[in-house]
């Protein structure tokens, strides 16, 4: 039996690392197992987005007043196996490639981490959760391999970026952006992004914790997500995600516009889906006020008993 998400007391976890080979590139891999006691619930791989590596992402610890800031504790605690990734370009995974690192080359770094778990974990498939531009890797990877997901969470998601402001702004630098391999990442740059959907989402011990976590780790990051999420949308085919899905929209996250995530939703052709809105959550949902509500919404759908179907479905 999965416990219920309330009223289990925060603790910190032991984590592991793993280091795999893609083709002469090393990937870095975190892995928290559930915590002693508990029934084991699933196997989950968080994904990060463009503008931070792993680490901070999901597993960020050490903020005063704010117990489980560590997504990956909260699960744990919950009989979870939590691992995360740093894409190539990010992190503690190799950078030295003369590479943009964009959407597809993350979803074939989502190929070779699930290929290791499966195998050194002995399961036959796992949940995974993406954020932002690591929920289109997500997507994309999906596609290709339906059979690795049990169940898929896109964060953050944006499909054509039709009626995005994040993207129509980021639109005007594109010409910055495809000359660079590269592009700086200061403490401004982190505060900006918890700023420009609606300022009063986040905690600012939060943010500065965040951004204490991301600078540890990175002061620049490819540009490829970026020029791909400008220049190349839709790169995905919502018809080819045949796992159970949900999509998670903050509810003034600028990434992508209500009515683009809908379209991408209704052609989904799993029936168990569902399109979640998180009141008072901007775009980086883990760490806003309402982190708790997204890690509710969350383990609801990782939880979710699979239909029954009356002779067969």
């Amino acid at each position: 039996m999965t416990p219920h998400p309330r009223n289990i007391t925060a603790q910190t976890l032991p984590g592991q690392e793993h280091w795999l080979d893609k083709k002469g590139v090393r990937l870095f891999l975190w892995e928290k197992r559930r915590a002693p006691g508990t029934d084991y619930a699933g196997t989950i791989l968080f994904i990060h987005g463009s503008s931070w590596a792993s680490l901070a992402t999901f597993d960020l610890q050490n903020v005063p007043g704010r117990p489980d800031s560590s997504v990956m504790d909260w699960f744990g605690a919950r009989g979870f196996d939590t691992w995360c990734l740093d894409n190539e370009g990010y992190g503690r995974s190799d950078k030295h490639r003369d590479s943009q690192f964009g959407l597809e080359v993350g979803a074939e770094d989502i190929e070779v981490a699930t290929a290791y778990i499966l195998k050194v974990r002995k399961l036959d498939n796992l949940l995974l959760y993406g954020i932002s531009s690591g929920a289109l890797k997500s997507a994309l990877f999906t596609q290709s391999y339906p059979e690795r997901v049990a169940r898929l969470a896109l964060d953050a998601f944006v499909w054509t970026g039709g009626g995005s402001p994040t993207l129509a702004e980021r639109k005007k630098k594109l010409p910055e952006f495809i000359a660079k391999m590269r592009r700086p990442v200061d403490r401004a740059f982190v505060n900006s992004i918890f700023s420009r959907d609606h300022p009063g989402c986040a905690e600012q011990k939060v943010v500065d914790a965040f951004a204490d976590a991301i600078l540890a780790l990175d002061h620049e990051l490819p540009t490829g997500t970026y020029v791909d999420m400008c220049s190349k949308l839709p790169l995905c085919d919502p018809r080819k995600i045949t796992a159970p899905t949900i999509v998670m929209r903050g509810e003034y996250d600028g990434i992508a516009s209500v009515e683009d995530l809908l379209e991408f939703y209704t052609l989904l052709p799993n029936p168990d889906k569902q399109f979640a809105v998180m009141p008072g959550i901007a775009h980086a949902s883990f760490q806003q006020k309402n982190y708790m509500l997204v890690y509710h919404i969350l383990w609801s759908f990782f939880t979710q008993p699979a239909p029954i179907y009356a002779g067969g479905h």
